[in-house]
C-alpha cells in the first residue's frame, strides 16, 4: 500500500509547501505550519492540473459563432430585489450589522473564552424565535446545557424541551406570570436545538427543518468525516465554512458562526475563514468590568468599524443605549489631571473621560504607561509637548488612561490627550463643561479632524457648553460655545485656567511655611 502523501498548510494564511519549515514563506509567521494528508480527486482536471486541461481546451478548433454567455447576467439584467432586513431585537447587534440582520448573510463572531459570545447569540435566536424558524447548533454544550443557561439569562418565557424524530429539540414558550398579574398572551417560540458536530448531519437538520437563522456554536468543533484531519485544523474549518456558505446563499439561510481567537486575538483558522464570511465580528471587554464591546471589522452589507456596547448584568447580555454614560466620569467633582474627549467609533461619538498622572521619575529613563490610548501616540504627544511647549517631560513619568477602559486610539483624542498631561504637570483642573477635539501635529498644530459635526451634536446634547476645536473647519450653529484654536499652546490657555491667588490663599501659604519651619 502507497504512503499516503502530505503536505503542510499554515494556520495563519492557509499557504501549502510540500515539506516542514519553521517559518511560512508567505507570511513570515514562526511555526505555523500544519500537516494535512492530501485527498486523492477522482476528476480530472485536480489530477492533470488547471494548465493542462487549458491547453488541451486551447487545441480544439472553435467556430466562428458569434460569443455569447453561457451562465453570466448583465448587471441590468439582474433583479433589483429590495433584501428587508430582520431586526435581531437587539438595536446594538443591529447598528453593528448595518440596520438589521441580512437575510442568506453569513455573520462571523469572535472572542475571547467567556466574553459572552453564546450568550448573545442565544439571547437573539431565543428573540428570533418568535417570527422565524431559529436552528440552534451546540458543538460545545449538551442540549440539557443549553437550556440551563437559557432559563438562566431570565427570557420572558420558560423554556421546556420537546424531543422530535431527529434527535432536535424544540425549545417552545409558557405562559408565565405572577399570582396576580398572569399574562394570558402564549408566546409560540420556534427555536430548535440540536447538539451536533458532524458536518454531514448538521447539512440533513438544515435540509429537513429548513430554519430561517441557524447559529453554528462554535465552527472550530465542527468537522468533516470526508477530511482525516481533526476538528478545528486549517483544512476543516476551510470545507466546513465552505460547505455551510454554500448553503446559506443557496437556501436563503442566515448563518452566525462563533469563532475561537489565538492567544493574539485574532480569530483562529486560516484567514481564508474571515474571507468567506460576509460580516466579522469581534466581541471584546475587560474581564474586570461589565461592559462588552461588539466591533464591526468587516461589513459587506454596512460600515466598518462600528461597534455596539453591552452590559453583562445576572441575567445575561443588556444594552448600553448611552455608552456616553458609562465612560464619563463625574463631572460634579473633577480632579486635576483629566480631559473630556469626543471619539468616534464608526458612526457613534461616545464622549470619554481622560485621564492622566505625572510624577518626576525615579529612574534614568522615565516610565511611560497607558490604557486605552495608543502608545505610539502618547510617546509623539510628551515629545511635542517638551519640544513645543517647553514641558520637561523627558524627567517625569506619564500614565494616561482612558475611564471604563474604552479603547481610544483615533488622532481626535490626542489634543485630549495634551491637555490632560499638561493639567496634571499643572495641578490644574479642566473645565468639566469643556470637551476637546483635535490631532496634534510634530509641530505643535492642532489639526482638523473628520465627522465634528457629529461630535459636537453629542457635546451639545450632554450638556456641555464649551468645545476647543481646530481651526479652519466649519462649525453647525449649536447651543455649545467653540473656541478654534491652531497650535497646542494656545489650546493649554483655553483650557487650563490661570491659577488667581487671593487673600485667603496667602494667609493658608503663611501657615503652612510657619508648620514648615517648626
Amino acid at each position: 500500500m502507497a504512503k499516503p502523501k502530505t503536505y503542510y498548510v499554515c494556520s495563519e494564511c492557509g499557504a501549502e509547501t510540500p515539506q516542514w519549515l519553521g517559518k511560512c514563506p508567505a507570511c513570515e509567521t514562526y511555526n505555523s505550519l500544519q500537516e494535512e494528508i492530501a485527498v486523492q480527486s477522482s476528476t480530472d482536471i485536480p489530477s492533470r492540473g488547471v494548465g493542462a486541461w487549458h491547453s488541451q481546451m486551447s487545441k480544439k478548433k472553435t467556430s466562428n459563432k458569434p460569443a455569447k454567455p453561457r451562465a453570466s447576467l448583465k448587471l441590468d439584467q439582474i433583479s433589483d430585489r429590495q433584501v428587508e432586513r430582520w431586526s435581531s431585537g437587539y438595536g446594538e447587534l443591529d447598528r453593528v450589522l448595518g440596520g438589521g440582520v441580512v437575510p442568506g448573510s453569513m455573520v462571523l463572531i469572535g472572542g475571547e473564552p467567556g466574553i459572552g459570545k453564546s450568550t448573545l447569540l442565544l439571547q437573539v435566536s431565543n428573540a428570533l424565535s418568535e417570527e422565524y424558524r431559529v436552528l440552534y447548533i451546540s458543538g460545545e454544550e449538551s442540549a440539557q446545557q443549553v437550556k440551563l443557561r437559557g432559563s438562566r439569562l431570565g427570557a420572558a418565557h420558560s423554556l421546556h424541551e420537546e424531543a422530535n424524530g431527529n434527535g432536535a429539540i424544540t425549545v417552545a414558550s409558557e405562559t408565565v406570570g405572577s399570582e396576580d398579574n398572569k399574562k394570558s398572551t402564549k408566546v409560540n417560540s420556534d427555536l430548535y436545538i440540536l447538539p451536533e458536530t458532524d458536518l454531514e448531519e448538521i447539512l440533513k437538520e438544515i435540509e429537513s427543518l429548513r430554519p430561517n437563522l441557524a447559529v453554528i456554536d462554535s465552527i472550530q468543533t465542527i468537522f468533516f468525516p470526508a477530511l482525516t484531519s481533526a476538528p478545528g485544523s486549517v483544512a476543516q474549518v476551510r470545507e466546513c465554512t465552505a460547505a455551510l456558505m454554500k448553503v446559506a446563499k443557496n437556501e436563503d439561510i442566515t448563518m452566525l458562526i462563533v469563532g475561537h481567537v489565538t492567544k493574539e486575538g485574532a480569530i483562529a483558522g486560516p484567514k481564508v475563514l474571515e474571507h468567506l464570511v460576509d460580516t466579522v465580528l469581534y466581541f471584546e471587554g475587560d474581564r474586570f468590568a461589565s461592559h462588552r464591546l461588539l466591533r464591526t471589522v468587516k461589513n459587506r452589507f454596512g460600515a466598518t468599524h462600528e461597534i455596539g456596547i453591552f452590559e453583562m448584568v445576572a441575567h445575561g447580555l443588556r444594552e448600553v443605549s448611552n455608552p456616553s454614560e458609562l465612560f464619563l466620569g463625574s463631572r460634579d467633582d473633577p480632579a486635576p489631571g483629566t480631559a473630556i474627549v469626543v471619539a468616534c467609533e464608526g458612526t457613534r461619538p461616545i464622549v470619554v473621560e481622560l485621564q492622566a498622572l505625572v510624577s518626576p521619575t525615579s529612574y534614568t529613563s522615565p516610565r511611560r504607561s497607558c490604557t486605552g490610548v495608543d502608545y505610539s501616540r502618547l510617546v509623539q504627544i510628551l515629545a511635542v509637548l517638551e519640544k513645543r511647549v517647553g514641558i520637561p517631560m523627558s524627567k517625569l513619568d506619564s500614565y494616561v488612561a482612558s475611564a471604563g477602559g474604552l479603547s481610544v486610539e483615533e488622532p481626535a483624542v490626542d489634543l485630549g490627550v495634551a491637555i490632560a498631561i499638561v493639567a496634571s504637570f499643572r495641578d490644574r483642573i479642566v473645565d468639566s463643561g469643556t470637551v476637546l477635539i483635535g490631532e496634534v501635529g510634530l509641530g505643535g498644530q492642532v489639526r482638523s479632524v473628520s465627522q465634528m459635526e457629529l461630535r459636537l451634536k453629542e457635546a451639545a446634547k450632554l450638556g456641555f457648553t464649551r468645545a476647543i476645536v481646530p481651526k479652519g473647519q466649519k462649525f453647525p450653529e449649536l447651543d455649545i460655545e467653540i473656541l478654534p484654536v491652531s497650535k497646542v499652546i494656545d489650546a493649554i490657555i483655553a483650557a487650563i485656567p490661570q491659577q488667581t491667588l487671593t487673600d485667603e490663599d496667602l494667609e493658608m501659604d503663611d501657615i503652612d511655611m510657619e508648620e514648615m519651619e517648626d
